[in-house]
Order: C-alpha cells, then sequence, then structure tokens
C-alpha cells in the first residue's frame, strides 16, 4: 500500500484476486459507514457489526490524520449540539474558537492534523464528535488505547495494519462473483459513458451518463 507510506505512514500487503461489485448501493453505503455524529456506544455496535472490535475503531479512527473534514459534518459541536443552542462541552474552547472563523463563514473544508491525531483528542481538540467521543466518553475502554496510541507510534502503526488488512476481508467477492472492471470508477457497461471534472475528480466522486 503506497498511498499511507507517502504521508511518513505504515506499509502492508494488499491481497490480490478481489473483484469488484455490479453496481452501487448508495442507502447500503450509508446504513454501514458510521456518521461523524454517533456517541461511543453507537460507534462500536456499528463496528461490531462488521467484525470489527474497540481497538480496530481506535486504530481505524486514526485515518483521520489525513484530509479534510466538511463542515458540514461538524458545525452543531460549534454552535448547536443535539439542539442545545450551546457547542459541544468536550470541545477546546481555543480549538472551538478557531473552527468557528472557518465553519460556515465560506469554507467548506478543514484541514486534519496530520501529526498529532490521538494527542489532540487528548486535550479536547478532537474535529469530528465520532473523534472525541473515543476519548471524552466516562470510563470508556477506548480511552487506554488512545493513550496507549498517542505515546507510542510504532504501536499505533501495527494496530492501524492489522485493522486495515481485517477491514479489507469483509465482504470479499471472489471468483464468479462480481467483475474485474476496466476503470475502477465505473462498471464494465459499454453503453456507460464518465465524465469526471476537475472538482469531482478531487472529491472522488464519479458522474455518469447513459449513451444513447
Amino acid at each position: 500500500m503506497s498511498g499511507i507510506p507517502s504521508a511518513h505512514g505504515p506499509d502492508w500487503e494488499v491481497p490480490l484476486g478481489r473483484r469488484d461489485s455490479l453496481n452501487a448501493n448508495q442507502t447500503l453505503a450509508n446504513l454501514n459507514l458510521p456518521r461523524p455524529q454517533l456517541n461511543l456506544t453507537q460507534l462500536i455496535f456499528s463496528f461490531s457489526k462488521q467484525g470489527l472490535n474497540i481497538t480496530d475503531l481506535v486504530a481505524l479512527s486514526g485515518a483521520h490524520t489525513i484530509g479534510r473534514g466538511q463542515c458540514g459534518f461538524f458545525v452543531d459541536r460549534l454552535y448547536d449540539l443535539n439542539n442545545t443552542k450551546n457547542p459541544d462541552p468536550t470541545l477546546n474552547t481555543t480549538y472551538l474558537q478557531t473552527l468557528r472563523t472557518r465553519c460556515p463563514n465560506g469554507v467548506p473544508m478543514v484541514e486534519q492534523d496530520v501529526t498529532s491525531y490521538y494527542s489532540n483528542l487528548r486535550i479536547q481538540k478532537g474535529l469530528f464528535q465520532s473523534d472525541q467521543e473515543l476519548f471524552s466518553t466516562p470510563g470508556a475502554d477506548t480511552i487506554a488505547i488512545v493513550n496507549s496510541f498517542s505515546s507510542n507510534q510504532t504501536l499505533f502503526f501495527e494496530a492501524f495494519k492489522a485493522s486495515m488488512i481485517k477491514m479489507g476481508n469483509i465482504g470479499v467477492l471472489t471468483g464468479t462473483q462480481g467483475e474485474v472492471r476496466t476503470h475502477c470508477n465505473f462498471v464494465n457497461t459499454v453503453s456507460l459513458a464518465t465524465k469526471v471534472t476537475k472538482d469531482s475528480a478531487e472529491d472522488g466522486i464519479v458522474s455518469s451518463y447513459q449513451v444513447i
């Protein structure tokens, strides 16, 4: 896996022979992907449905060190958490003011911190509610894992690799299931043309239309 090492992260062998699905199901994806507003109990349940444990949850959440967060996914934490008309009390007050200057004042994205995800959780600087839940939920078993990963990068890297491999084995299609796509962005349909704009390509979005 080359993308993570280029960001100074771990690398691991990715198994070959995987096949692609024949369709995309946004509804099913939304059901299986945990939302950033979930509390810890909901996160643990969501991961357990996929055969992933709390160590996997904390380790895979560390992937939030790379990329950008959309303001819409956490703006409620800044102004009106759970309809209380107040910000999230687990959010560092200085960090709160920093985020308020970025959202919702015309900036749709906030950069993630690529160096100190777990350390930030310990000082209430988790960007998403689902991030901060890992450390700020009283008595949670995830707290000790956050502390361990914060103080031992090697331990985190090993756990992250193991969890990525574990996640990569969920719902694998082999044999005659699915297909091997000519282009990974869309299914092998002769009549399907795909148009990718510069912006959508950057966001990982592909728009498709039928050629008559």
